[in-house]
């Protein structure tokens, strides 16, 4: 499933996704996250920015196992913050095989 649906996502001080709100629900994280970049095709884009503004063309991304309760299937989240911008989006949803909780 695709989305770009803007979620809210608490972190440890480290930086470390704790638990992802979606849906007015609390997910927590139940493994290890994974964090990765990549590139906006800002040729195609219409953004411009005066000089000094910042990163215009890193994407972070992070991908997230989350569990409603200890006993809920697991879930994967990936989500998505584009420069300049503080809000995550949840880019897409992949089922582990079982149903969500």
């Amino acid at each position: 499933m695709t989305l770009d649906a803007p979620v809210d996502i608490r972190f440890t001080p480290a930086g470390t996704p704790l638990a992802v709100r979606y849906d007015g629900r609390i997910w927590v994280v139940a493994a290890e996250p994974v964090r990765w970049f990549s590139r906006s095709d800002w040729w195609n884009t219409a953004k411009r920015a005066p000089v000094g503004v910042g990163n215009l063309v890193d994407i972070e991304h992070l991908q997230v196992q989350v569990r409603l309760t200890a006993t809920s299937a697991l879930r994967t989240f990936e989500l998505r913050r584009d420069p300049l911008s503080e809000q995550w989006l949840l880019a897409g949803i992949t089922d582990t095989g079982a149903a969500a909780a």
